[in-house]
């Protein structure tokens, strides 16, 4: 299988090739020339076998392709369980078991897998420049620490990310650089993608992407929803439909893949915070980025949703059939913030911001029968809650325990070097 921009003007690029170039020349994000046809799959004993299953299509005929269930292997090793909540025919798929206590860990740790195989003969190391809203520098730090041959530079908006996010960002050292930028979110992912289209940079210092814009990255994603909603179908006998916090658009667009190769997904529906790019932009209006505005969900803090290009790649740009395929809710910090206290006292439910705003969406659907009492629903837990101590534990008037892998990473000294939000700024230090 090949693999093209979604601005169409760059060469087509092998697997190998798209993963280890993060963004396509022209400035695109990689799709696939064709997605794989449905077929009909079924869950694997594990999720690392659902995992190799689902996306042996994209890599048939690739050089990584025997390495393919060792990758999944090394990815996938911890588990992402689909418990059920408290109200009626509602669940959570939990997705932060890793070792950073979020979900990006999945598709960072495949993607370092990767990248490690396709690396190990070159000579110069590749550095992994990545943007972050709070989660996913600190995924990829902890998957790419310790590798030969890659280095990592962490970029995160200063004051924009709760403390023990910071702090994940900026203890691991070694091959991990971390710069705190004096900016929002949206400005540390234009600085990485003009570096990243920085010809005369690249040809120095050899780079690539660990952002939900990296395919290394969206394609793992796509398993735990396969491996979830086949299983809950074979138990069940009942599609699953799914509500997706979301900023970048990274998570819910691996949903969307995974619902085009053939799993038993029902619905997808998108939930945001205060920044409503994209329920203003489903809700009729054109798609219209802009600056990014901080909540106590800061994950989802994103103006200029990047995986926005890839879905409407998908449906061939057109506006109305993407907009008739998709529900999107914005949901405010005092929703929030009501939500994590209210199914706190009522159901004993900890949760975590970004899941919250999920849990008030479905909330919503059900109260407005749009989501029927018969229908099976699961909200995507992105975070364990832990990670957002500050604005949890005063709701529910208890601490929340801390997993023992997040325990271990805060027990270690945090440094994260002051960055101007400009691109010069980020050059220098690439070439330092």
């Amino acid at each position: 299988m090949h693999f093209i921009s979604t601005r169409n003007n760059a060469p087509a690029a092998t697997l190998s090739q798209a993963i280890a170039a993060g963004l396509a020349p022209d400035g695109g994000l990689y799709v696939p020339q064709q997605m794989p046809a449905p077929r009909t799959l079924q869950a694997g004993a594990s999720l690392a076998d659902t995992a190799s299953t689902l996306l042996q299509p994209f890599f048939a005929g690739d050089g990584l392709e025997p390495e393919l269930p060792r990758i999944c292997a090394e990815a996938f090793d911890f588990p992402a369980p689909l418990r059920r909540l408290a109200t009626r025919n509602d669940h959570v798929l939990e997705l932060f078991h890793g070792p950073t206590a979020a979900f990006k860990d999945f598709g960072a740790r495949f993607l370092a897998a990767s990248l490690s195989r396709l690396r190990a003969d070159q000579a110069r190391p590749l550095t992994i420049v990545v943007a972050t809203s709070g989660d996913t520098g600190a995924a990829v730090a902890a998957a790419f620490h310790g590798q030969p041959g890659l280095q990592v530079v962490v970029l995160y908006p200063d004051g924009r990310v709760s403390p023990r996010q910071a702090h994940q960002l900026g203890c691991l050292g070694g091959n991990i650089r971390t710069l705190r930028v004096s900016g929002s979110f949206d400005d540390c992912q234009a600085m990485v993608k003009q570096a990243l289209n920085d010809a005369d940079l690249q040809a120095r210092v050899p780079l690539s992407s660990a952002n939900s814009i990296s395919l290394g990255r969206l394609l793992p994603q796509m398993a735990y929803y396969a491996h979830a909603a086949l299983a809950h179908q074979a138990a069940q006998d009942a599609l699953l439909n799914v509500v997706v916090p979301t900023g970048n658009l990274g998570n819910a667009m691996a949903a969307v893949m995974a619902r085009a190769l053939g799993v038993p997904l029902g619905r997808i529906v998108l939930a945001t915070n205060a920044n409503r790019v994209l329920p203003d932009y489903f809700g009729g209006g054109p798609y219209q980025a802009r600056a990014s505005v901080a909540t106590l969900a800061n994950a989802m803090d994103v103006g200029a949703p990047s995986n926005f290009e890839r879905l409407r790649w998908l449906y061939a740009g057109d506006d109305a059939v993407l907009r008739g395929q998709f529900v999107a809710r914005a949901v405010d910090d005092e929703a929030i913030a009501d939500t994590i206290a209210a199914r706190h006292r009522r159901h004993g439910e900890v949760l975590c911001p970004h899941t919250a705003a999920a849990v008030r969406v479905l909330e919503q659907l059900r109260a407005s029968g749009e989501a029927a009492a018969h229908e099976h629903w699961a909200v995507v837990a992105t975070a364990h809650p832990a990670k957002f101590e500050a604005v949890v534990e005063p709701l529910i008037g208890c601490e929340v325990p801390v997993p023992p892998a997040l325990a271990e990473l805060l027990r270690r000294p945090a440094h994260a070097e002051p960055c101007a939000p400009e691109y010069a700024a980020l050059r220098d230090t690439l070439l330092r």
